[in-house]
């Protein structure tokens, strides 16, 4: 994929824990690792119902170059959306562009 169609500033961010002064574990801090020129592109949506009422889940597959780390438990920010990262794959195992599968729950 050439460079241009990549014209999304986004941020990869990875999970993390962080103890306060007294040396308790607080709750889960996302932590920004990279930011990326990306490439963002809806696969599919769908609406369903559970407990706490009616949500919607959309799929993206997000295209950024090979070089920062990112794994499954990671997560993306464009703006004020979040996209969870659900696979990562290396296209053709060139290390040259990594395929992101993600879901968006809104």
């Amino acid at each position: 994929m050439s460079s241009g169609r990549r014209n999304h500033r986004v941020l990869l961010q990875s999970r993390g824990t962080t103890q306060n002064s007294v040396g308790q574990i607080l709750p889960e801090v996302w932590t920004t690792t990279a930011t990326a020129w990306a490439s963002i592109s809806p696969v599919s949506g769908r609406e369903y119902l559970n407990a706490s009422g009616e949500r919607a889940e959309v799929s993206h597959r997000i295209f950024i170059r090979y070089g920062p780390t990112v794994a499954p438990k990671d997560r993306v920010l464009f703006g004020s959306r979040v996209f969870d990262i659900k696979s990562v794959i290396n296209i053709r195992e060139r290390n040259r562009e990594l395929e992101l599968m993600c879901t968006e729950v809104v």
